[in-house]
């Protein structure tokens, strides 16, 4: 993950260690899936051989709603953020399996994404 994305996405855990109380989920049900970042070929062999797959989103929020099992979101940086050909993939079979999987550019727009989606406003990206 690029350092833009790496601070957007810092800040919005920092908002969720507060704002899960007010949904009465437990803080540990949004997490990171680090699955980017550089790494030499025998750190990335043994997560590969782990199950390690490109494309996946950067966090899960682990809370089914009335219209979907559970939230994906990749995160992107504010502006200029690009979606990879493998992450499009990823979000499109996520969605198909009943996630909402989406694409958040910047922690603001991922908190408002959070927000609706526990709120039932649940949409579409």
């Amino acid at each position: 993950m690029r350092f833009l994305e790496h601070s957007e996405q810092v800040s919005l855990m920092q908002w969720w260690a507060l704002a899960h109380k007010q949904f009465g989920i437990p803080e540990a049900c949004l997490f990171a899936i680090p699955n980017g970042g550089e790494r030499n070929v025998i750190v990335a062999s043994k997560l590969k051989a782990e199950g390690v797959r490109a494309g996946v989103p950067d966090l899960f929020l682990a809370c089914g709603s009335s219209c979907f099992n559970g939230l994906f979101i990749e995160m992107k940086k504010t502006r200029g953020g690009r979606v990879s050909e493998a992450q499009r993939a990823y979000l499109d079979m996520l969605t198909g399996r009943g996630y909402l999987a989406v694409v958040c550019n910047g922690w603001i727009e991922a908190k408002q994404i959070i927000e609706q989606y526990l709120r039932g406003q649940n949409h579409a990206q």
